[in-house]
Order: structure tokens, then sequence, then C-alpha cells
């Protein structure tokens, strides 16, 4: 390494500033202040000599993580750049979006703050972009075959570059009106500024991957046609069937999806037609007292999302008991710790319970105005009722921010006869191959509700597999194996 012992002479862990709240909630723009060149050397110093680089293991891509640590602390950002590329196609995304389990396995981990790999990362990308070093990458021959891509997320996105980088004629349909799937609706400005994604598609495009946004493929397209019209099909569509809550009252007016809550906020940053006479979007948390029932990443963008419309209060209810200010006795170095952890959207304001379940949704004239819970217990791994602990709480907007339970089966999947795993996600062998010959799966939709940095490591392994049956061999890059990931 560059520097040896920089762990034990910066044993400070440090990372951009956010923006004052009271401004940060003016604007849709991401939250964090710019970060010194010099102050990013210093931490990527910190990245020790470690002989066994745990970093590798926690990252699904197997990020060169050490190696571009110390091209940035040498300040050789070129370099840098192609070690990031080599595993990794969109780290703009992931340096803004992925937990970091890598960060979790740092050796440096065990008995001090790790290092900062995510801002390294993200840093590495933006200087790259700024340098114009992001430039199309052509193949080098054209196979002549012709492969579809379903589904525009990440998964979608790295297996559809990759594979136009083999030389294939790559299509990507997308049912929305825009490519980027859950990046592009599913998460708010605040967090990803969408300009991040139109840039990696420009690059993509001119690479000379084709992309059909607001088709609908099983309705617009039959699963037949897509069949006859391609060599080979690659399923990413993610899984976006949401967990819903069956309780009495469900069917007030006033109960959404996050996903039905979500898309509308972004689609005016983005410019649509979608105001109504009063200025606001059809669905709005203005004004509304705001109870968000899940507490995840989803359940904290809704958060952040009403904290910007100007909702009158918001509660985030989690049926999970808060968890410590420490990494949990339960999940050691180097697993992915279970920790209380404060997004920029708590920051913001906003009351979390923990150790809650909700009973019932009360309403009037058909519209919610509330609702009854009651705080749990967890006992021989089951939730049981705190007696006496029954309470009620006002709302006229509650969002169900509780995940997904797997991919959307009628249409497409049940049309082209694709076989099902034990939990609902599409089944696939260690080759990405569905029991459909010639269709392939990668991402959410075959392995279940996961991490963004999961979906582009499929997508690269599910396009390396789709060369390999097109060409009977194959020089991309396979970082990993189908698994099924436990559904959150």
């Amino acid at each position: 390494m560059g520097d040896p012992s920089g762990f034990l002479k910066h044993t400070t862990r440090e990372l951009p500033s956010r923006r004052p709240v009271p401004l940060r909630l003016m604007d849709w723009k991401e939250v964090y202040e710019e970060f010194s060149d010099d102050t990013l050397r210093t931490q990527a110093s910190r990245c020790m000599d470690c002989g066994i680089p745990f970093c590798h293991n926690g990252c699904p891509l197997g990020n060169l993580i050490p190696e571009w640590n110390d091209l940035v602390y040498k300040d050789r950002w070129r370099e840098s750049i192609d070690r990031l590329h080599a595993t990794n196609n969109f780290p703009e995304f992931t340096g803004r979006l992925c937990p970091a389990p890598c960060e979790a396995s740092c050796v440096l981990g065990i008995n001090q703050d790790p290092v900062t790999i995510k801002q390294v990362e993200v840093e590495i990308i933006d200087h790259a972009f700024a340098e114009g070093w992001v430039q199309p990458v052509y193949p080098t021959r054209l196979t002549g075959k012709k492969v579809a891509v379903v589904g525009s997320g990440p998964a979608g996105l790295a297996a559809a570059q990759q594979l136009t980088r083999a030389g294939h004629t790559v299509t990507v349909f997308e049912r929305e009106d825009r490519i980027g799937g859950l990046l592009r609706y599913g998460i708010p400005e605040f967090k990803m500024e969408k300009r991040h994604i139109d840039r990696r598609l420009a690059q993509m495009e001119a690479e000379g991957t084709v992309f059909k946004p607001g088709v609908n493929v099983g309705v617009d397209i039959t699963a037949q046609q897509l069949r006859a019209d391609f060599d080979a099909i690659v399923l990413a569509g993610g899984a976006t069937a949401a967990r819903d809550l069956p309780i009495p009252g469900r069917e007030l007016d006033g109960i959404h999806q996050a996903m039905e809550f979500l898309p509308w906020a972004n689609r005016v940053q983005l410019g649509d037609d979608v105001l109504g006479p009063d200025g606001e979007p059809p669905l709005t948390a203005k004004g509304k007292k705001v109870v968000i029932i899940g507490g995840g990443d989803t359940g904290a963008d809704c958060l952040g999302t009403s904290h910007r419309q100007g909702a009158a209060s918001v509660h985030q209810f989690e049926i999970m008991p808060r968890p410590p200010e420490e990494r949990a006795d339960h999940t050691p170095w180097p697993t992915y710790p279970l920790m209380f952890r404060v997004s920029s959207a708590h920051e913001e304001g906003g009351e979390r319970v923990f150790s809650v379940n909700t009973e019932r949704f009360v309403g009037v004239d058909g519209k919610v105005t509330g609702l009854e819970a009651h705080e749990v217990k967890m006992v021989n791994g089951r939730f049981e009722k705190v007696d006496g602990s029954d309470f009620t709480l006002d709302a006229d907007l509650v969002l169900l921010a509780m995940g997904f339970v797997g991919p959307e089966k009628p249409g497409l999947l049940d049309d082209l006869g694709v076989e099902y795993s034990d939990r609902g996600n599409v089944a696939r062998s260690n080759e990405w191959a569905t029991t459909v010959d010639g269709i392939f799966a990668a991402g959410d939709l075959g392995r279940g509700q996961s991490l963004i940095v999961w979906a582009i490591a499929e997508g690269r392994a599910c396009a390396a597999a789709v060369d390999k049956y097109l060409e009977g061999d194959t020089a991309l890059p396979s970082p990993i194996v189908p698994t099924a990931a436990p559904q959150r």
C-alpha cells in the first residue's frame, strides 16, 4: 500500500457532511456537501495491507477495493477508474445506494471504524465523468445474435451493457415511460439525482444498446413474439409484487403502497406535467398526518419525501425491536451488522416507533382517519402482543413499505411458461437459465428482494451465461452463481 501505517496515523473515519436540514428540505438535491480530494486521500490511506482483503468477500461484485484505494491515495485517478470499472458497471449507483457490505467486512473494522470504501468509490466515478474518462466501449466484432432484456433496473442494465460489449445486438424493454426501473422512480432524487442514470444511458446507447421504454412485454409484445424475434431473453423485471397488510380497513382510501407514492415526486422533479390545480401531484403528503409502516430503506425514502412535500406529521412503524447502537453479538465481523442506523431522512424529523404492530385501519366516509396498534415483544421467535399497550394514532395517509414478495407472475412470466422456485421466484439453473430454453433470469426476479450490488453482480454473471449459450464460450466475467436470498 502507499502508506502501510495510514490506519495507525489516521484513526478517524470521515465522511462528507450533510447539508443543514432546513436547507435541504427546501429542494430535492442530494443531501451531501462536497468532499475534498485531500481528505479522501487520507481516508483511502487507512486501507490496510491486510493480506486477505475480506472486503472482497463482502462485495458480491468482487470489487478490487484495496487496489483502487491505493491508486486514489497516490493520486492516480485515471488508473483507479479502470480498476473500478473492471468489476462494476455502475459505481455511480452503488456508491450512492449500496449499504456497503464491503465496509462491514473491512479488516480495520474489527477494532476501529472501517475504511470509507463507498465514499472512495463514488468519488472515483464522479471524477471520471468530470474528466471525460467514461467513454463508450465498443465490441471488437458483432455476432449477429439478438438478445432481449426485459426490465431496465440495475440487473437488466448490467446484463445489457455486458452483452452489447460482447458483440450482441441488445434491446432493453421497459414498461415505464423512462429507462431505469426502481432507480428511476423508486429512489428519491435526494438519494440519487437522475442525471446519474441519464449520463450512463448515453454511454450505453453510444455503445449500441437499444432502449424501448413504454413497452409492456406480455401485453404490447406477446411472449411468442419475443421468443420469435430474439435468440435469447434475459428476464430482469425485479421483485415488484409488494407485500400487503390484509387487516380490517385496508380498503379505505388513503392507504397506498410505497411504490404508488414515491414515483410521483420523481416525476415532478423530472418535469412531467402531473401537478393538479393545487400545484400538487395526485398523491402527496402535503399537510397530512402520515404513517409509514415499514422501517427499512423504502420507508426512509417515504419519510424523506413526506418531509419535502410538507407533511403535518410523520410516524414510521417497525415491528422489529430497536437495534443496538453497536454491532449486535449475533452479527459479528465480517457479517453485515445489525445496529441502529440514522439515515438523512431520519435526521430530518418524524418519529420512529419500534416493536409495534398495526391491527386495524379506521376511517370515516370511506377514507382512512387513523389506525389501531399495539406493542409487541419477541417470544421464542414469534411476536406476541404486550398486554395493555393498545393505542390509536390519527392518520390520513398510510404508506406500506414492507418490501416485496417476488415477481409479478400473471402475463409475461406465465405466458413464457417458466417455472418458479419454492419461494415464488423464477427458478434458474447454475447457468442462470430458466426451465425454458434460451430464457435466462437475473436480479430480484430470480433472487428475491435484495441489494443493488447483488442485482449488478447477477446481471454481469447472467450476461456471461447468455454469451456462452449463444457462442459456445465466453470471455465475460461471472462473479457469482445463482442463489436465492432470504426475502425481507
